[in-house]
């Protein structure tokens, strides 16, 4: 902790911990809360790490987080731009010449170039100049998940690193699923960033992750030892997400949140269990919270199914028009392949709506025990959801019985402040680790100093990221 941090903290009036305040840096090198789990955890967090007394800024790049408002004098943005590369309506576009403003932009576009995904690498090497440019002013560092070798070495104060789960689960299973050499290369290439997020995993003093789950991920996909890293669960936003009996559901309703082209997400596997539930009940349809995919296998199925009347797609709805939406359906449904936590599980659940959710990944420890708070099925099983969502469409007491369970169960264990607390604890400990060496730096990370470039011109050559 440094001298002019600790000053400023020891002005304020304590946490709500009892300990002074502390000046939190929280980076995302993605940050949109409306598009993937990074952004909302991003923005649910800085909230309740303000709530809780302490000063958080957080530092991002395109698409920018949205933060809460109401809390002006403890939480902030300050934007880190990158090219913008993936940005509508023209992804992957070329910048024009007087946009480039030094190395790192050259890097981001030459990356981009040929194949891969460049945003994670990228904005660790701007963070990094960043943050040493305002040595001084920040207790902790907490970068969510960029994993970028900029992160390495001295950044100005303790670094602490979320790791949701690791991405080479999700290159595996797209690989999985990729037809012919081509698709498969570009797949690789895509994921190339992979290789340096895992060198980057091992050397880090402290990683957080929000499920038991993704931790043994972490140990087994990245190497990281088991010491490093603790569970910290996040949650949903349960004064948002509530139930509301002036909002009626809607017979046969199915919503699921998904993106139609990320095999990971199962969408295609609820498309044919809806068309074996439609033989029984009529009237069940689905409503997808995601991106329409024109082509691939997912439009294909529901083209073969005849389902193009009986499943929607909503994109770009504001959080009150989700929760309604979830509100309305007779079933929330998590097919995923693999999830390691699943917020979309959490948030339907802390709204009285029963669950049926595979068994994949961590989804069984937000979800809870079949039968008691949801109805679980094997991942990749069209046969057994479509068992799961039929039972319960023919059930109305077992989808009360259901409902009330999850909300209860989200409500003891997966609230945002819960997790906000946990962290806290976790920044709390770093600080104290670090204190015992160096100031500002932990013996760990002398150690991961001296193995890394000491300036901003050494070679990097991987990246990508969804959404």
């Amino acid at each position: 902790m440094t001298a002019e941090a600790s000053q400023a903290g020891s002005q304020a009036d304590p946490a709500a911990d009892g300990e002074r305040p502390l000046n939190i840096a929280l980076l995302t090198y993605k940050g949109n809360p409306f598009c993937g789990g990074q952004g909302v955890y991003v923005r649910h967090l800085s909230r309740e790490l303000a709530r809780l007394g302490h000063r958080v800024e957080v530092i991002g790049s395109q698409p920018y987080p949205v933060l809460d408002p109401g809390l002006e004098d403890r939480l902030s943005l300050t934007e880190l731009p990158s090219l913008d590369l993936y940005r509508s309506p023209d992804p992957f576009r070329t910048p024009k010449r007087d946009e480039y403003r030094d190395w790192i932009d050259a890097l981001e576009v030459g990356t981009m170039w040929t194949g891969g995904f460049p945003e994670p690498l990228t904005f660790s090497l701007r963070a990094r100049r960043h943050l040493r440019a305002r040595r001084g002013e920040f207790d902790v560092v907490h970068d969510n998940q960029t994993l970028g070798y900029g992160l390495l070495g001295d950044v100005g104060a303790p670094l602490v690193t979320t790791i949701h789960h690791p991405i080479t689960v999700d290159r595996q299973l797209e690989l999985d699923a990729a037809e012919g050499w081509q698709r498969r290369y570009s797949v690789r290439r895509w994921y190339a960033f992979t290789r340096m997020q895992k060198r980057v995993a091992r050397r880090l003093p402290s990683v957080l992750t929000v499920s038991g789950t993704s931790r043994q991920e972490i140990v087994d996909h990245l190497g990281v030892r088991d010491d490093r890293i603790h569970v910290v669960h996040i949650g949903a936003d349960t004064d948002l997400f509530k139930p509301d009996a002036s909002v009626r559901r809607l017979p046969g309703r199915i919503v699921t949140t998904s993106s139609a082209d990320v095999p990971l997400k199962g969408l295609i596997y609820l498309i044919e269990a809806l068309a074996k539930v439609r033989v029984e009940h009529p009237d069940a349809h689905l409503v997808v919270v995601g991106k329409r995919a024109e082509d691939g296998p997912v439009a294909q199925a529901i083209e073969r199914y005849g389902l193009e009347g009986a499943v929607d797609f909503v994109k770009g709805i504001s959080d009150a028009e989700l929760v309604d939406l979830v509100r309305s359906a007779e079933i929330a449904c998590v097919p995923s392949l693999y999830e390691g936590f699943s917020l979309p599980a959490a948030e339907a659940m802390a709204t009285g709506t029963p669950l049926v959710a595979t068994t994949g990944g961590a989804i069984p420890e937000v979800a809870g025990p079949d039968g008691e708070t949801c109805l679980a099925v094997p991942p990749g099983d069209a046969g057994a959801l479509a068992a799961g969502l039929g039972r319960l469409l023919g059930d109305p007491e077992l989808r009360a019985r259901l409902g009330r369970a999850g909300r209860e169960r989200v409500l003891a264990r997966f609230t945002w402040a819960r997790a906000a607390e946990g962290t806290v604890a976790r920044y709390r400990d770093a600080m104290a680790r670090s204190a015992g060496t160096i100031p500002g730096r932990s013996a760990a990370f002398q150690s991961v100093e001296s193995a890394t470039p000491t300036s901003d011109t050494g070679v990097y050559s991987e990246s990508r990221a969804t959404c």
